[in-house]
């Protein structure tokens, strides 16, 4: 294989990065309207053999009705789970959405003062976006918003109907994030002609379909393209720094205010960069971290232009939490002071939905975090909902974003083309969420081979060029390989490291799990001298199986695992182990295997969120650690929850 390109991409996406566009969450304002499309689609999937007909027939050119059967599709959702079809369920290759809109007649007649956008929170995995037959966009990437400029199509068209046709592939390669490989069957006495699979090194369901919110909004001609703030404290005054991005004129005015959540002013600022300071700042806290976690100001960015001699206005408001972030050797400290991840590992993974967005869904799990003393999460595979990431922010729970390199297990995933797409996921991935206080470290991968020889000069870079676009965060990747192998690990800030004893090895012996971990822990600190998150760890188990003495997959078997690591985590948490995430927050589904009973039952709840005995383990064990490193009164809280 050749040699990575590290200093060549670097340049290129740095270079990329600075032209790129804007990518600020959708809201509406005196300046901008909003529109959503989320809802009933028109849905139909492409069972050619070569996956290819609805292109040969150009299915975009005209409604999709109209080239054959549809099928209702809600959006946002997974279609895998929404019929009684197999074939659906494993389909591998083209579907196509469809809607058709009318839009505000205001948008339509005055094209020299409004823009009108169609933004995409998430479609899995390669999308293609046609407006009334025009291609307008296409993205590669399941986990991340992208958006086209539709102002000239629909304010040219003679009526207010916008049909809006989105052609999605799901098929994963070996440079895809996640990558996969598609294995065809050619021994034609066990298969039929022209049969394949997909192919997958991650356990959780290849998921597909529009997962997240679609929606049309607008803003003036000239606007407010992006906002970039980031926060530091000098003594008893909160800095607050900020670059504005302005498109479509270069002569304008800005006007920023900093507002307390109740509405009081703090300060003003003017222009496209500078400083709002801030004496005695409410602080930013993580949950249980302060009588007050998740202390948002708000931060409105007013435009003052001029367009065919009118003057024209755009307001867009931006929530700010004032903290900082800082490693040491042992230590990771917010607003300078200690901090202990106690959390989960999580799946956007609904029942019926897939991975699609789910409102009720999210406040559940939200209000589960919280009766469990959680303060913190891994977005682990793959970032998770801009809706979900408000509630962090709101709520102060702690967030290690973790982009979509989850199964990379062989050379090949690697290589040049792997490495310049990881290195445009990441710059996707900062710009969308870049803002947020909640996020306070970025993983760029989960379980790669980083002992490979190419892993070394492949995350070098990617860690190198996460650093450059945001310097104010640390990095890390997830990490099961031996820690004198590992090639990534001396890149990083904190080592995560995800084990299974006596779970996928010495399977049933609980009494090896404590001088295991305490091994691990003293060889990865010893090798490294760099604080160490245990990033997942934890057994299955069948709600309602119980074995005494505990056997695998029964209840006290579960417990007892948790049990064992706690007793090693809370000897090394005195000294350089600075957190614990248990895997998993819920059950969630994966692909049909003999080790898997529909789905992974690592779940401290089900999938239907409710509790196994693990959930109890952990809720007095986070409570008790809430208790030691928090100023406020936890005992009181816990019984509240």
């Amino acid at each position: 294989m050749a040699p990575c390109c590290s200093l060549a991409l670097l340049l290129l996406c740095s270079q990329a990065l600075a032209h790129s566009k804007g990518m600020l969450y959708p809201r509406e304002s005196a300046s901008r309207e909003l529109k959503e499309l989320n809802g009933i689609w028109s849905f139909r999937a492409d069972f050619s053999q070569q996956r290819n007909e609805g292109f040969v027939q150009q299915w975009f050119r005209q409604p999709l009705r109209q080239n054959g059967p549809v099928i209702d599709m809600p959006v946002p959702a997974s279609f895998n789970e929404l019929t009684q079809d197999p074939a659906l369920r494993n389909y591998v290759g083209w579907v196509w959405y469809e809607k058709e809109v009318l839009l505000p007649r205001s948008w339509l007649l005055n094209a020299l003062r409004t823009r009108v956008v169609l933004r995409v929170g998430s479609a899995h995995y390669y999308s293609i976006v046609w407006v009334n037959g025009v291609n307008v966009t296409e993205h590669e990437g399941g986990h991340l918003p992208f958006e086209a400029d539709i102002s000239k199509i629909v304010q040219a068209s003679s009526g207010a109907l916008c049909r809006i046709t989105i052609a999605l592939n799901n098929t994963l390669t070996p440079h895809t994030l996640p990558p996969g490989s598609i294995q065809f069957m050619s021994d034609s006495s066990k298969y039929p002609k022209g049969y394949f699979v997909q192919k997958t090194k991650f356990d959780f369901f290849n998921y597909a379909g529009i997962h997240r919110p679609v929606v049309l909004y607008t803003t003036p001609t000239v606007y407010i393209d992006d906002i970039n703030v980031t926060t530091t404290l000098k003594e008893n005054v909160g800095v607050v720094r900020y670059q504005v991005s302005v498109v479509g004129d270069i002569n304008y005015s800005l006007l920023l205010t900093l507002r307390e959540k109740e509405g009081d002013v703090v300060t003003t600022g003017h222009g496209p960069s500078g400083e709002l300071k801030v004496v005695k700042p409410k602080l930013w806290w993580p949950y249980l971290m302060h009588e007050n976690p998740g202390y948002l100001y708000y931060l409105e960015v007013k435009l003052l232009a001029e367009v065919g001699g009118e003057p024209l206005e755009d307001v867009y408001t931006l929530p700010v939490g004032i903290r900082t972030v800082y490693v040491t050797s042992s230590q990771f400290l917010i607003n300078g002071k200690p901090f202990y991840f106690h959390g989960v590992n999580k799946h956007e993974d609904a029942d019926i939905r897939g991975k699609g967005l789910d409102w009720p869904l999210i406040v559940k799990d939200f209000n589960l975090l919280r009766w469990l003393g959680a303060n913190s999460f891994r977005t682990s595979h793959y970032p998770y909902a801009e809706e979900i990431m408000d509630l962090c922010d709101a709520y102060g729970i702690v967030v290690i974003d973790e982009c979509p390199a989850v199964g990379m297990k062989y050379e090949a995933n690697f290589g040049n083309k792997s490495l310049a797409h990881h290195l445009v996921v990441m710059e996707e991935l900062i710009r969308r969420d870049k803002n947020r206080p909640s996020v306070v470290m970025w993983s760029v991968a989960n379980e790669p081979a980083s002992e490979l020889p190419p892993a070394a000069q492949y995350f070098k870079t990617v860690i190198t060029h996460t650093k450059a676009i945001d310097p104010t965060r640390p990095v890390t990747f997830v990490s099961n390989a031996n820690y004198a192998k590992d090639r990534g690990a001396p890149y990083v800030d904190v080592i995560c490291v995800n084990s299974y004893f006596s779970w996928y090895h010495d399977q049933g012996h609980l009494e090896v799990i404590q001088l295991q971990l305490k091994t691990q822990f003293e060889k990865w600190y010893d090798h490294h001298k760099k604080p160490i998150i245990q990033s997942e760890y934890g057994a299955d188990s069948i709600p309602g199986l119980h074995y005494d003495p505990p056997l695998m997959f029964s209840e006290e078997y579960h417990t007892a695992v948790l049990k064992e690591y706690h007793s090693i985590l809370d000897k090394k948490r005195k000294e350089y182990v600075i957190g614990e995430l248990i895997w998993n927050f819920a059950d969630f589904m994966t692909d049909q295997a003999t080790t898997r009973v529909l789905g992974n039952k690592k779940g401290i709840f089900t999938r239907q969120r409710q509790p196994k005995a693990a959930a109890f383990i952990l809720r007095d064990r986070y409570w008790k650690l809430a208790n030691e490193s928090s100023c406020v009164h936890s005992t009181l809280k816990y019984n509240n929850f």
